[in-house]
């Protein structure tokens, strides 16, 4: 039965905000919305994590000392970036075409390390929190979930026959954190604030306020060099800055302050309010000179949530989140799986036990993250959406533009977070700024250009540290190509031609225009990249040199494919630059076609080589199937069965976001059992690891369900998200295809509220894996054809008309 496509805000508003606490005892078992543990956290992975979209927080729920990891999404180290830090690179250009065109692949790849630049910066973990309780025994009866509904963390426990309670949320709506403590005997309630960090600050009481100032380091070296001299590098006059303010408000008991803590006496109920602000003001403004004033603000953000209470900052802060959380409602079938914390659960799940409700959970976790991680203007989620502890981070948990940053967002439409997607919009109009510079003085080329890397500063150039990275990941320059898809991506969905007009196609024109002055004809006069790679992966030449630079790289190819088909239908739709459009037309034409390999594959290389890891992580050269459009069983069938038989020689164990690539690349050949396999594997138990990577252990999940790569990267929920919708509807601008690959054992079930292409929204009953009932809403008016199977529909609706009926 197709329910509303949102709950009702009103019932839920109007619910006393202690009905959440009730709900502890009350948890449906498999609950499809709840995570749940029966012990306080040990490690960053057990966390339960909270965000406004700026602010984060990860929630350890100690018994007499809670931890809560506090991060901004716009701390990051560094300042704005100098472009022309090499501004004589294209000069090395001919001489490594030379040698490509003399096949000598060696001398190539020594080349191209003049073609590199200096790293990204790293994001930054502002600091722990601490909420010391005087507790004399042991807890008993402890309970702490997040609900992901409500976006709201509670824990419970009885010491003494004294039940004490903890609610927290992050208001996106009152820019603060709330945690309102509360004990069940009147003036049993004893606790301080204290703070550390490992950034640089100051710490000041001033009555029920601790205040804290500090500044991030101006430099960081990423963790994967290891061991360098003075590797975190401070200076009082450089560097974003921050205030973090933490304030107690009470109805009773007594508040004592110290140089370093606040503490309440003998209370029954406290709220403590967070506030955190800092300098940064764009990418291109130094954040100690010309930064904002995150004080004031820190201070004007406490002011006015602080002198709200509580159960009005949390309705508020409900009704805010449920706009967007409520949207999607996913019902798998009947589960009879056994009510476990969430740790327990996933490794039940991984002997392979039924739970269609953990499905369902970390579906709807990953649009709980994207909605919590991405709502800042211009400042995307991160490696690590926004919840990170560490000074040199897994990664620099940066933007890594080879897969992971935009693997993070191929939700947001989808699923129907449309909204979520802006903050990575805006970047890609920041990072096309600094790209325009990349473009001339290392490629020797117009338009605008990103290679592997980027940061908070929009840094668009090739990493490596002026000739120290390696070949294969940090010369990848395909970066922006990949980016300006997100811009064609949003207009499919949204049938926003102001954003198309506007703000898309100069950026997918200056995208397809570096691709086009990047281009060279090979011996047989097709248009290839010189020098190209494929990210991350390396190649065997027939005299056994194991290399990385070559000519005409699939994946690079595939990019441009897909960006100069959106660049045209763009051009058509808005009818202008019809001179350009000409050209791309006829660049397309010459692009040296895909090469389908003696064992059935699709080549990577342009000549078929084999690969130095047959089974490594990324696919990048399967682009044109997943995330694009230019490959599918329909269109191109031969080519479908080439990357089929590529992803079987790489086989199913990879990493986390690798794997959740993998499960849409298998949605896209309509292989839904395949699809779920992974899903399954996508889903396995691992055990808090720390920053340790390990490529070979394989993916998985943590028991907080972070996506394990290993260490925790975010991009394996998001792409697992993506990936569910991708198995229940995949969408053009000319249809929209139901169910197309529904795996057997979700034979049952309805989902309601996801998007396709073309503006619509769509509602699906089915059963034995057939649609019973659908329900289409189209937000702008538009025709679509509607697929399952053999049979089809054509419908032609009116903006913001609904149709309903039996399939």
């Amino acid at each position: 039965m197709i329910k509303p496509f949102a709950y009702s805000l009103k019932i839920a508003s109007v619910l006393p905000v202690l009905f959440s606490l009730v709900s502890v005892n009350l948890l449906s078992s498999q609950s499809a919305h709840t995570l749940w543990f029966d012990r306080p956290a040990e490690h960053f992975e057990e966390t339960l994590v909270l965000g406004n979209g700026k602010a984060g927080a990860s929630i350890f729920g100690g018994v007499a000392t809670d931890s809560i990891y506090l991060n901004d999404a716009t701390l990051w180290s560094g300042e704005p970036v100098d472009p022309y830090m090499n501004p004589e690179a294209y000069k090395n250009l001919p001489a490594i075409r030379e040698a490509l065109k003399n096949e000598n692949y060696k001398l190539a790849d020594s080349l191209q390390s003049k073609l590199q630049g200096s790293f990204s910066q790293s994001y930054m973990p502002l600091g722990t929190v601490y909420l010391n309780f005087e507790h004399k025994n042991q807890p008993q009866s402890y309970h702490r979930q997040l609900e992901l509904e409500k976006a709201l963390s509670t824990v419970t426990y009885k010491v003494d026959g004294v039940t004490f309670t903890r609610e927290y949320f992050i208001s996106h709506a009152d820019q603060a954190m709330v945690i309102r403590l509360k004990s069940s005997k009147k003036g049993a309630l004893n606790f301080n604030i204290g703070f550390n960090s490992l950034l640089k600050y100051e710490l000041a009481t001033n009555g029920p306020t601790l205040e804290v100032n500090g500044y991030a380091p101006y430099h960081v070296e990423p963790s994967y060099r290891g061991k360098m001299p003075n590797p975190v590098q401070f200076d009082p006059n450089r560097g974003t800055r921050f205030t973090s303010l933490f304030r107690i408000k009470h109805t009773d008991g007594k508040l004592i302050g110290t140089d370093n803590t606040v503490a309440l006496k003998d209370a029954t109920e406290a709220v403590v309010y967070v506030s955190i602000a800092t300098s940064f003001n764009g990418f291109d403004k130094n954040p100690a000179t010309e930064g904002l004033d995150h004080k004031a603000m820190a201070s004007s953000q406490l002011s006015k949530a602080s002198s709200k209470p509580f159960d009005a900052l949390f309705e508020a802060h409900l009704k805010d989140h449920q706009k967007y959380f409520n949207r999607v409602h996913l019902d798998l079938g009947k589960s009879t799986a056994e009510d476990l914390p969430t740790d327990e659960r996933l490794k039940r799940y991984a002997k392979g036990e039924e739970d269609k409700n953990l499905e369902v959970l970390y579906f709807q976790y990953g649009r709980y993250l994207l909605i919590s991680s991405s709502r800042t203007p211009n400042v995307p989620a991160n490696l690590q959406g926004i919840w990170n502890p560490y000074i040199r981070p897994p990664w620099s948990s940066n933007y890594t533009l080879n897969i992971n940053a935009e693997e993070n967002y191929w939700l947001a439409e989808n699923a129907n977070l449309s909204e979520m997607h802006q903050p990575m919009l805006g970047f890609i109009e920041n990072i096309a700024q600094t790209g325009k510079i990349t473009a001339k003085t290392f490629y020797g080329a117009g338009g605008w250009a990103a290679c592997h890397n980027s940061d908070i500063w929009a840094m668009s150039n090739p990493v490596g540290d002026f000739g120290q990275g390696g070949i294969n990941w940090a010369n990848w320059n395909m970066g922006g190509t990949w980016l300006s898809s997100h811009l064609w991506e949003h207009y499919t969905f949204s049938q926003d031609l102001d954003f198309l007009k506007n703000r898309a196609y100069p950026l997918l024109k200056g995208a397809a225009e570096f691709c086009l002055e990047w281009l060279v004809e090979d011996k047989d006069g097709n248009l290839v990249t010189s020098p190209g790679t494929s990210p991350e992966n390396k190649f065997i030449t027939p005299d056994g040199y194991q290399g990385a630079t070559l000519y005409g790289s699939t994946s690079d190819l595939a990019m441009i494919r897909e960006c100069f088909q959106q660049t045209i239908a763009a051009s058509e739709t808005l009818k202008t630059d019809a001179a350009f459009r000409t050209q791309l037309e006829k660049a397309l034409a010459k692009l040296y076609p895909y090469q389908v390999g003696k064992k059935g594959n699709l080549q990577e290389w342009y000549h078929d080589w084999e690969d130095v890891d047959p089974k490594h992580r990324h696919q990048s050269h399967l682009y044109g199937l997943y995330p694009g459009h230019h490959i599918s069983p329909e269109k191109t069938p031969e080519l479908a069965d080439a990357t089929r038989t590529t992803l079987n020689i790489k086989g199913d164990e990879t990493t986390g976001w690798s794997k959740g690539w993998r499960i849409n690349l298998w949605a896209r050949l309509l292989d839904g059992n395949r699809a779920y396999k992974q899903y399954r594997e996508l889903l396995r138990y691992v055990a808090p690891d720390g920053v340790r990577a390990s490529y070979e252990k394989g993916g998985g999940t943590y028991p907080n369900l972070f996506d394990a790569h290993p260490p925790f990267q975010i991009d394996g929920n998001f792409g697992g998200a993506a990936a569910v919708v991708e198995m229940l509807v995949q969408s053009t601008l000319q249809e929209i295809r139901l169910l197309p690959a529904l795996p057997d054992v979700w034979a049952n079930g309805s989902v309601e509220g996801l998007k396709a292409r073309g503006n619509f929204e769509v509602a699906i009953t089915w059963n034995n894996k057939v649609p019973t009932q659908v329900k289409i809403h189209s937000v702008t008016g538009g025709s679509t054809v509607l697929k399952h199977g053999t049979k089809q529909k054509k419908l032609t609706l009116k903006p913001n008309e609904t149709v309903e009926f039996n399939w």
